[in-house]
């Protein structure tokens, strides 16, 4: 069988070894890293994202509980044991609470340790098999007013009633941000409230607090009520905070302001997708190219980035054709312009599908969440037609908005 990495973390060099030597007798086993310094080993564990992980709780219980709990949040696939000389039933409970699978006095018998790890092995495979983590849609111009919260808002309600799976929207525009306007919304809690409740972060917590849209599995988490609370958000908290929704939902899709600032970054480093809008004008198509070359720099792969075009009108001066030999970059998609659809929406408060599903704006963004999805898209109208299989397949193929062989 693969061998499964494990981390010693105990300032008792004696117990440590001889923990060290019982686990050596498994063949399995790799010893990754040991530490007698808790720090050093906490940031280990979070760069190396070993398997299994023993602590030693007895020298600095606080500290020691505190990692627990953070290396539960951060590694929802890593297996926390806990070794102490305190037995004292609600200490242990509060080691358990924490995020410890099971807590060992010292030393550790052998017939606990064979016990455990045939424990962890299944719980490893278990997790292996049924875990997928989310994937993270970012909705970004450096351009604004070209319609990115209409995107990224819409999309969000595409993917939802499309796959029917949990999908959360993001509003990273911390200072201006409106997808709560958009969806008419008035959240009990947004992200200045998330970030100051870190060790609390998990699934129940984030169903909880996130404001669930109607009855749709569609869940928002809103910019801070007020502008200062915006600059106390750091890149980082905002990196934990969307690690911990990949756990929670099988799709994110944020909202990001114009700006590249680091909050911004974090946000598309850790992106599957970025779908960078534009519009077919000179300022925007400039705007677009100015971001692909930043993207370049930034390293990331070349079909991370998706091209989208919004309020797309044929027949333009300026074609598609035109913007993909400007920016050497395929268009993924085309919106159609749909003003009086769209802005009726927005005034509303409303997702367009509930202004009018039948508008090809809605098609749009129905395809758009299909493709990134990997689901089929196929109108309700179309499924009752006399001769519905040639229907089915002409509709999907005329949605699938396929991109052109890459330049």
């Amino acid at each position: 069988m693969e061998s499964i990495p494990v981390m010693l973390i105990s300032s008792d060099n004696a117990s440590r070894s001889e923990l060290k030597n019982d686990l050596e007798k498994f063949k399995y086993i790799d010893i990754v890293g040991e530490f007698d310094d808790l720090m050093e080993g906490f940031n280990f564990i979070i760069n190396e994202k070993p398997s299994l992980v023993f602590i030693d709780v007895s020298s600095a219980p606080t500290v020691a509980i505190d990692a627990i709990e953070k290396i539960n949040f951060q590694l929802r696939s890593c297996l926390v044991y806990a070794i102490s000389n305190n037995t004292d039933p609600e200490f242990i409970i509060q080691v358990m609470r924490a995020g410890a699978r099971e807590v060992f006095g010292k030393p550790v018998a052998q017939a606990e340790i064979s016990s455990v790890l045939d424990k962890a092995k299944h719980l490893l495979k278990t997790s292996a098999d049924s875990f997928t983590e989310g994937k993270i849609f970012t909705v970004f111009s450096n351009k604004g007013g070209i319609g990115k919260t209409t995107i990224a808002t819409n999309l969000a309600v595409s993917l939802a009633e499309l796959t029917k799976k949990r999908v959360a929207l993001v509003d990273l525009n911390l200072q201006l941000g409106d997808v709560t306007t958009f969806l008419d919304l008035s959240p009990s809690y947004d992200i200045a409230y998330i970030v100051t409740q870190i060790s609390r972060i998990d699934e129940s917590f984030l169903i909880k607090t996130l404001e669930k849209y109607q009855e749709k599995e569609l869940y928002v988490l809103a910019d801070p009520p007020y502008l200062e609370q915006a600059e106390e958000i750091t890149s980082e908290q905002i990196g934990t905070v969307l690690n911990a929704l990949k756990s929670v939902f099988s799709y994110i899709v944020i909202d990001t302001s114009s700006a590249f600032d680091s909050k911004t970054i974090s946000a598309l480093d850790l992106s599957d997708d970025i779908l960078l809008v534009s519009i077919v004008n000179l300022p925007s198509i400039r705007n677009a190219q100015r971001c692909l070359d930043l993207f370049e720099r930034l390293d990331y792969p070349r079909e991370k980035v998706k091209m989208v075009v919004n309020r797309y009108i044929e027949n333009e001066e300026i074609t598609v054709d035109d913007v993909e030999d400007a920016l050497n970059h395929n268009v993924y998609w085309k919106i159609p312009n749909n003003y009086f659809t769209v802005m009726s929406a927005i005034n509303r408060g409303m997702p367009i599908c509930e202004i009018n599903k039948d508008s090809n704006v809605n098609d749009s963004f129905f395809g758009l969440a299909a493709g990134l999805s990997n689901s089929l898209y196929v109108k309700d109208k179309d499924q009752n037609s006399s001769n519905s299989g040639n229907s089915i397949m002409a509709s999907l193929l005329s949605k699938m908005n396929l991109p052109k062989g890459k330049k």
